[in-house]
């Protein structure tokens, strides 16, 4: 069975998020997108060819009778974590890659360009059932080579831009906090319905909430420096024990890439180099530990997953202020004169204090494409709604993304929550 009417869009879907992910790196060297600043991060390089393996191996090589590979080494070289696809090279050396170069894996991508638009018409509705996957898996990596780019620059000691030209504007002043009641009682999280949404979102469940309050925008660096003023990170009483360990053993006085210039005055490093914090915009780069001492020192608490989401049902993910496809991201204040929940997409992930597991009911897909989600629900939590990093239509209320409570790499702030 061919194409037909399930793939309409679908193949110029597929050319925008591939030619999105080549516009990341076109200001790249090939040492930029070799070296890896950390276990956490990937290489630029790493990141093109993985997306392009995954394309390769589960369209093309599972629905293309007499598919030939570019290149049979590289299943083992990009795999990342399907255990299912055989042995791989380990992840914390994915930097001793210095070979292909990045010309070579710009080949590669444009060899199973050349033949998914060949392959195209003749696909199977099997194929067709992953190529979302596929495109929102391609996302996923915009963002995080975005972020691991930023992460390598900033190692750097001379803070080089990857975009050069100065800030675009702070806000004039900053938005009132106000405090928006949730709902409260049984109410329904979870995906369901015909739109894309990862596994890991349903299925569509009833939870029961008490009375709460959630912040009506994220917590600003201004007050976040109004924390750090008043000993935050010195004092044990506001951290959870694992968190406390690792502030002293991490040496942590502030979000990551925050320099002290003088008394009071802050610089943050971004993709376009060193610049003075924003005072009114979203906290970012914080880790589950700093948002959860933070909210304890101000008297409140992390939203829970469901909290968020129920409030965050009638919330425009499309909104203003997401990044577009050129420009370094960055966090921006709330628009002024506004009420109600702002910034629920596209400015930071916000963490919430709600371990990653699976809903009820839930069972991952069959295959190697079913180890995508459910293998890491443990040792992690949820953060919602998408930051300035994620690309436009990649957000929606559903969404769980999960890290590790120490990281803070990613443009993670934080949204503060009381009980009603």
């Amino acid at each position: 069975m061919g194409a037909g009417p399930i793939a309409l869009g679908l193949l110029d879907q597929y050319r925008s998020v591939r030619n999105g992910t080549e516009a990341l790196v076109a200001g790249l060297s090939d040492a930029d997108a070799t070296v890896q600043s950390m276990e956490d991060a990937s290489p630029a390089k790493w990141h093109l060819a993985h997306v392009t393996w995954f394309w390769e191996t589960f369209i093309l090589r599972d629905h293309v009778p007499g598919y030939a590979p570019f290149d049979p080494d590289y299943a083992y070289l990009f795999n990342s974590y399907y255990d299912a696809e055989g042995p791989r090279h380990v992840r914390p050396k994915r930097g001793m890659l210095t070979r292909p170069s990045l010309d070579r894996v710009l080949d590669y991508r444009h060899y199973v360009d050349e033949q998914i638009e060949t392959a195209f018409d003749g696909l199977p509705l099997s194929a067709f059932a992953l190529f979302e996957l596929g495109l929102n898996h391609e996302q996923q990596h915009q963002e995080l080579l975005l972020t691991d780019v930023k992460h390598l620059l900033a190692q750097n000691p001379l803070k080089p831009a990857l975009w050069p030209g100065d800030d675009d504007g702070a806000a004039a002043g900053e938005t009132r906090l106000e405090w928006i009641s949730g709902k409260e009682g049984v109410v329904q999280i979870g995906h369901d319905g015909p739109d894309f949404a990862f596994d890991c979102e349903g299925p569509r469940h009833d939870v029961i909430l008490t009375p709460h309050d959630l912040a009506s925008r994220p917590v600003s660096n201004a007050e976040w420096v109004g924390f750090i003023e008043d000993g935050g990170y010195q004092k044990p009483e506001y951290w959870l024990s694992d968190g406390w360990a690792w502030v002293q053993r991490e040496a942590v006085t502030a979000p990551l890439y925050w320099e002290n210039v003088r008394p009071g005055e802050w610089q943050s490093f971004q993709l376009n180099g060193m610049r003075w914090i924003d005072a009114h915009a979203p906290v970012a780069h914080i880790s589950l530990y700093e948002a959860d001492a933070y909210a304890r020192w101000a008297g409140c608490r992390l939203p829970t997953e469901a909290e968020w989401e129920s409030a965050a049902q009638h919330c425009d993910p499309a909104g203003p202020g997401l990044r577009e496809d050129s420009g370094p991201p960055r966090p921006h204040g709330a628009p002024k004169g506004k009420s109600g929940l702002l910034q629920m997409f596209g400015s930071v992930w916000e963490w919430t204090g709600s371990a990653y597991r699976p809903y009820p009911g839930f069972k991952a897909a069959s295959g190697a494409v079913g180890e995508y989600n459910g293998k890491f629900m443990s040792g992690q939590f949820v953060l919602r709604g998408g930051s300035c990093a994620t690309p436009r239509g990649h957000m929606r209320p559903s969404y769980r993304n999960f890290f590790h409570p120490h990281q803070r790499w990613q443009f993670t702030g934080l949204r503060l929550a009381r009980d009603g």
